[in-house]
């Protein structure tokens, strides 16, 4: 077993909670992570065992336009801070990640600068994708060149290159001799090349025993990404949506379903990085139309397979919301003082940490098996199974009171972890009754001990008004031609309508956007019914290598 199978992460976007400016001038370093070391014994406190901290590493402005891959941005302070950082959070038995921005840089690092300086003669000129000497830019560089997400702040490396490789290797390498950590999330992995990625698991497995590599992919099969040769895990951005979905619409099947999918994607063997909330979407305490549904989400969190991680100030009940196309609300400067008693003031950051710690002591939440035992829109039981003992698990996201009757593969008794209820074995089945908006973890007693202690009943109050979701922008008729390999399909927006013929012979690499989100679909529409939430998930990724690593992952 491995460390990260254990993990319990806490997700920190450095530049944002300590305040720093939005534009880095490269003055003296400013000691800022200094000061983030005050939050380390309050993430050990609610259970987390992990943490995942980025981007750290100089850039002009929200990090992942890098300058400096070996130098820690100078407005979170120099090299000694970081090493200090991970140093500490060792001490009090926390691994620590680094986001590793490997698929672009910043126009400001060494290799892009030189191309600016020697055009066609530069060294570097073979860096980067597609640099075209003939064209230009907003920029006025004389040259155009490939980047990440239709900007060209972010220069997309040349990941085919060898001398890219090696850079990127050492940079690796450096990270874990400098400042001893523990592995990589790869930024935008979903559009890296498949090859670059195994290099650096070759790597990963050079530098340090259980050295984890886990990857940003939003879109398609994770097994791809998520396998023996490539990356020891992938962000499960499937369950993310179903959790705070399925909520909002009183709809369990919904995550049901996605377990399902998922788990057949990538097996058992597999542990996805598990999430409700980040620095690129909304607060879930924003997302959720009714907040009491803090609790059962969480609950799912903690007991559902996956490694569990929590975004900094979420286990407060923050909010955060996208406005104007801004990022900047999901992630604010936050004053430890603020905060430093919430366990014992706030209801969130009470129950995060009886989460946290009911994890760490419950193996079979670690490594069990997973069964449903009942499933209803509103209610929704399973169990996870190791060495023959089940732990159940019980939600509600009803504003009734739900009784379940259970099949039961124990004897003797349960206790609910959360609120220290007894339930007996009888026939084989259990009795259990769960309030409004709420779940429970039934453990049995056999695995209790003296230092089990059930917390008090966590009570979040309903918001006083709903968040409204916004309503489709778009509906798909479809013409099926009769030869099956040529589709026309009329695109219906606000604005406009469009007709996309697909020839579903012509290669991948050589569709439009608009015929790749078509291919894409005419997949999933094999596989069963395309609801609103999957058409827009398509229709929104205007990301050219993201499509066709989408379209090649279905099986």
């Amino acid at each position: 077993m491995a460390w990260y199978d254990e993990a319990v992460f806490y997700h920190i976007y450095p530049l944002g909670l300590s305040g720093a400016p939005k534009q880095n001038g490269y003055e003296a370093p400013v000691h800022r992570l200094r000061d983030m070391k005050e939050w380390i014994g309050h993430i050990k406190e609610i259970g987390c065992n992990a943490i995942y901290i980025g981007p750290l590493f100089e850039s002009v402005g929200h990090g992942y336009e890098t300058t400096d891959y070996k130098k820690l941005d100078s407005r979170l302070g120099d090299n000694e801070d970081l090493k200090d950082f991970v140093a500490t959070c060792h001490k009090m038995g926390i691994r620590v990640i680094f986001d590793g921005v490997f698929n672009h840089t910043g126009r400001d690092f060494f290799a892009f600068s030189d191309i600016r300086t020697h055009r066609e003669n530069s060294q570097y000129k073979d860096w980067y994708c597609n640099v075209n000497f003939w064209g230009n830019n907003e920029y006025n560089d004389g040259f155009s060149y490939e980047n990440w997400g239709g900007y060209n702040l972010l220069a997309k490396l040349n990941q085919h290159n060898p001398a890219v490789r090696d850079y990127i290797c050492d940079v690796i390498r450096f990270w874990v001799s400098e400042f001893d950590v523990d592995g990589i999330r790869l930024d935008a992995a979903d559009v890296m090349d498949f090859s670059y990625m195994q290099a650096l698991r070759q790597v990963a497995n050079e530098v340090k025993p259980d050295f984890w590599l886990m990857g940003e992919v939003i879109h398609g099969n994770y097994s791809r990404w998520a396998n023996e040769g490539t990356l020891h895990s992938v962000t499960n951005y499937m369950l993310h949506k179903a959790l705070y979905s399925a909520h909002n619409d009183h709809n369990y099947f919904e995550i049901a379903h996605t377990i399902k999918y998922v788990g057949g994607m990538v097996g058992n063997n597999l542990s996805l990085y598990t999430f409700v909330d980040n620095h690129d979407v909304e607060r879930i305490y924003t997302k959720l139309n009714n907040k009491a549904h803090f609790v059962p989400v969480h609950i799912m969190l903690y007991t559902l397979p996956g490694i569990p991680s929590i975004y900094y100030g979420s286990e407060f009940g923050i909010e955060g919301k996208k406005e104007r196309g801004s990022d900047d609300s999901l992630r604010p400067a936050l004053n430890y003082e603020d905060y430093k008693d919430a366990i014992e003031t706030n209801p969130c950051t009470k129950l995060i940490a009886s989460l946290g710690k009911i994890r760490q002591n419950t193996p079979a939440l670690l490594y069990g098996d997973y069964k449903e035992l009942e499933l209803q829109t509103t209610h929704f039981a399973y169990e996870r199974t190791l060495n023959g003992k089940s732990v159940i698990i019980t939600v509600n996201n009803s504003d009734n009171t739900v009784n379940f009757n259970l099949s039961c593969g124990n004897s003797g008794e349960y206790t609910g972890s959360l609120t220290g209820e007894k339930a007996s074995v009888i026939n084989g089945r259990i009795q259990v009754t769960i309030p409004r908006n709420s779940g429970e973890i039934w453990i049995p007693s056999e695995l209790t001990n003296d230092t089990f202690k059930p917390i008090e009943t966590i009570k979040i109050e309903k918001a006083p008004e709903p968040i409204k979701t916004p309503d489709p922008v778009s509906v798909v008729e479809e013409k099926v031609n009769e030869s099956p390999t040529v589709i026309e399909t009329e695109v219906t927006t606000e604005t406009k309508t469009e007709n996309v013929t697909l020839n579903l012979n012509k290669p991948y690499e050589e569709m439009t956007i608009e015929e790749l989100q078509e291919a894409i679909l005419e997949k999933m529409r094999k596989n069963g019914p395309v609801t609103e939430y999957m058409l827009g998930t398509v229709r929104e990724n205007v990301y050219r290598d993201s499509l066709i690593n989408w379209v090649k992952s279905f099986n």
